[in-house]
């Protein structure tokens, strides 16, 4: 890796698994420091086991622990420099007509509020940098922002509130006269553990890979490592310009239609 990250202190939400997890090594790999959040206390070890990064139990949705985490992290490293918005929950979610109240706000408070706590403490944070307000903040999203899912309402509607969530966050930013980005980015489908289990435990498991596979016009699923390049490019100095952005990821999938 480039050490394009030395220096820098990094906080990854959702970190134990899946993208989180994948962030966390590739954040580590290019010199960052990395605290990351989680609360899969199994999966947090084998992550911090195999890398230089700190685990700390936390579930993003409380919000009066929030400040606890954040001075934890200034105390031990004195600043931060890049916060991941990962953390997401798909659980008790359904269609508009069958979707449960409490399905519904497992999601929302997972997925949106979670995000939004996560921005507002790394902001209040990276103000507090030696240099002054400067940082990267980046909220995990999904290309269903903008291709909504039938079958799975709450987790549409949170994954397009966030994309609304990092532009707000990034004018407010800016207009503060702080240094500090942010951006939203918009993985397809990643195969992920969880989308190997799926396809593996199915009825069909060609027919089920070729499926998701079939959805992008590069006939593949994304892989964990390119998104985790992503965020590490995005929390870099090299991204310095670059903020209220929505990055897709997601091999063209919904660029357009497929065609004939």
């Amino acid at each position: 890796m480039s050490g394009r990250l030395d220096g820098k202190v990094a906080l990854v939400t959702g970190g134990t698994s899946g993208i989180g997890a994948g962030t966390v090594r590739r954040l580590a790999a290019e010199g960052a420091q990395v605290v990351f959040t989680g609360r899969n206390i199994g999966a947090a070890r084998e992550v911090a086991g195999s890398t230089s990064a700190t685990f700390v139990p936390h579930d993003v949705t409380d919000a009066a622990a929030w400040p606890a985490l954040m001075a934890q992290i200034g105390h031990d490293f004195g600043r931060l420099d890049i916060a991941f918005a990962n953390a997401g929950s798909e659980q008790g979610d359904g269609s508009v007509e069958d979707i449960a109240i409490d399905g519904w706000n497992t999601v929302i408070s997972v997925n949106q509020t979670g995000a939004m706590l996560t921005v507002q403490h790394a902001i209040r944070s990276m103000k507090a940098n030696p240099e002054g307000a400067i940082g990267s903040i980046i909220v995990n999203s999904s290309m269903n922002a903008h291709r909504a899912m039938g079958n799975f309402v709450a987790y549409s509607v949170s994954k397009a509130a966030v994309v609304a969530l990092a532009k707000s966050a990034a004018l407010h930013c800016g207009n503060q006269g702080y240094r500090i980005r942010v951006n939203a980015i918009l993985p397809g489908v990643v195969e992920t553990a969880m989308i190997k289990n799926l396809i593996d435990s199915s009825a069909d498991p060609a027919a089920m890979r070729a499926g998701y596979e079939g959805m992008s016009p590069l006939k593949r699923m994304g892989n964990v490592e390119e998104i985790a390049a992503l965020v590490a490019y995005l929390g870099s100095d090299e991204a310095s310009f670059i903020s209220g952005s929505e990055i897709v990821i997601d091999g063209a999938t919904t660029a357009g239609m497929m065609g004939l």
